[in-house]
C-alpha cells in the first residue's frame, strides 16, 4: 500500500494501436478488475470516452503499461505508450505512472483459454487488470512517463 495510507482509486490502461484495455482498482483491498476495451485508431482513443471513464471512476492515479522487450530495451510501441501517458496526463491533469507490462497479454490469453473464452482478441481489459495489479502489489515499480 502507498506510503500515505490513504486509499486510492486507480485506473489501468493496456495501450495498443487498435484497442486499449481499461481496468479499475483500489488500494484498500489491493485489487484490480477489468472494465472495458476502448477502440483506438493508430493508438489514439476517442478521448471523450476516456474522459467519461475518468469522470465515472475519479481516479487518484492512472497506471499505463509500458511494453518493453525481453532484454529491457524499449520498442517503438514503448515510445507510443509513453506518448499516450503524457497526453493523458496533460489533457486530464491526473497523475500517471508507467509499469512494465511484459507478458501480461500472454498471461491474459492463458487466463482466457482456461475460462473457455473463444475470442482471445478481447482480453485487453484483463491485461490492464494484470498491469494494475502489479502496481498494487508493488507501487514502487511505477515510473513517470
Amino acid at each position: 500500500m502507498p506510503e500515505d495510507n490513504k486509499p486510492k482509486r486507480l485506473l489501468g490502461f493496456d495501450y495498443g494501436l487498435k484497442q486499449i484495455g481499461v481496468a479499475s482498482g483500489q488500494t484498500l483491498t489491493s485489487s484490480a478488475t477489468g472494465l472495458t476495451i476502448l477502440k483506438a485508431v493508430d493508438g489514439i482513443p476517442n478521448w471523450s470516452q476516456v474522459e467519461k471513464l475518468l469522470t465515472e471512476w475519479d481516479p487518484d492515479l492512472v497506471v499505463v503499461g509500458l511494453p518493453l522487450n525481453m532484454d529491457d530495451s524499449e520498442s517503438e510501441l514503448s515510445g507510443r505508450a509513453r506518448k499516450f501517458a503524457r497526453r493523458f496526463q496533460g489533457r486530464f491533469a491526473v497523475e500517471v505512472e508507467m509499469v512494465d507490462e511484459r507478458l501480461t497479454s500472454r498471461e491474459a490469453k492463458s487466463m482466457g483459454r482456461e475460462q473457455g473464452n473463444q475470442d482471445l482478441t478481447k482480453i485487453d481489459h484483463v491485461a490492464a487488470a494484470l498491469i494494475l495489479q502489479s502496481w498494487l502489489d508493488s507501487p514502487s515499480i511505477g515510473s513517470p512517463p
